[in-house]
């Protein structure tokens, strides 16, 4: 599909049947989850293409409460440095804002870390999708020798010379320590990690008061340029795959290509997906800079600029920019503690 007019069309033609699996989806993890409940008040007669977060989920609390302190455990590395929130950061929106993450012993990572926030409602992990789920995702920081530099027998045997991780596991899983059940803990707790509230959430809801009329013109202005032929379903985006350059050649433009760059080439080593990558969640955007798999760009009205250019072929006005950022800013959400109020 060489014209990029025409990936554009497929992709507008697809996205209400994106959006529609999206919203029936539950969080990925080896746990059942329900069906997410349409919010009260949710307005029926008028379909948006985004999604508000469910604000209730039902997960083994238990399995939770493991899972989390495994995300915090650093003897999940090699050199007992480094643990899965030394890059994935509440404080900071799910991520460590830096273009590139530092692994063990100072290693620079390959490309831009996204945010873990909301990262059950994806429908592949990574930039360039080579995990299904978040059960599948675990295996490559753990793993990888520049991040954590590990190996699950070393990983099993340090937590087996634990009483407590020997307590805490025998008391969930049946067989006790074991690199399934390890993956399954933190997979479970990553999906409790939801930011729903979101102003624009709310306004979604029925609060036509929620966002102002700035924020809901850029909404507008979002939806008429083509924003959310990608960005869209409960997640604004994370549900398909997209080619980063449709309306011009955004990596000769940079300059500098590196491997990363390939995206989901690196996987399936189809021509077809040279510099093709997941569509990233544009929930809580604007506190996740820099942005972009190479992380670029420091700033979300530069983001927008970027975007328009290389994925629409268009040039936004400033004040056009102006006000899709403050609509973006309006998906920035409220992370609750999973079972705390």
């Amino acid at each position: 599909m060489s014209n990029p007019f025409l990936k554009i069309a497929v992709a507008a033609l697809l996205f209400a049947f994106v959006a529609l699996f999206t919203y029936c989806r539950s969080p990925m993890t080896a746990t059942v989850l329900p069906r997410a409940v349409e919010p009260a008040g949710f307005t029926k007669s008028i379909r948006e293409p985004i999604l508000p977060l469910p604000k209730t989920l039902h997960l083994d609390e238990a399995k939770v409460a493991l899972g989390e302190k495994l995300f915090n455990e650093t003897s999940l590395s090699h050199n007992n440095t480094i643990s899965c929130a030394s890059c994935h950061a509440f404080s900071t929106g799910g991520t460590d804002r830096l273009v590139h993450s530092k692994g063990i012993e100072g290693q620079e990572g390959r490309i831009n870390a996204p945010t873990v926030f909301n990262s059950a409602y994806n429908f592949k992990q990574f930039w360039d999708g080579r995990a299904d789920d978040l059960n599948g995702q675990i295996d490559g920081p753990t793993h990888d020798p520049v991040e954590m530099g590990s190996s699950w027998e070393e990983i099993v045997g340090k937590l087996n010379a634990s009483a407590d991780y020997l307590a805490a596991f025998g008391a969930i899983y049946p067989d006790g320590i074991r690199a399934e059940n390890i993956r399954d803990a933190i997979a479970v707790f990553e999906s409790s990690l939801v930011t729903p509230n979101a102003k624009f959430d709310r306004f979604l809801e029925g609060d036509q008061n929620a966002i102002t009329a700035d924020e809901l013109e850029g909404y507008r202005i979002f939806k008429s340029v083509g924003c959310s032929s990608c960005h869209q379903g409960m997640n604004v985006g994370g549900n398909l795959f997209q080619e980063f350059g449709v309306m011009g050649d955004y990596f000769k433009n940079r300059g500098n290509p590196t491997e990363a760059d390939n995206g989901r080439f690196n996987v399936t080593r189809d021509k077809a997906d040279m510099h093709v990558f997941k569509v990233p969640s544009l929930r809580n955007v604007a506190l996740t800079s820099p942005y972009f798999h190479d992380g670029s760009v420091k700033y979300l009205d530069q983001a927008v600029i970027v975007m328009s250019k290389y994925q629409l072929g268009k040039q936004l006005s400033e004040d056009e920019v102006r006000l899709v950022v403050l609509f973006l800013e309006s998906l920035t959400g409220e992370y609750t503690r999973y079972g705390e109020k």
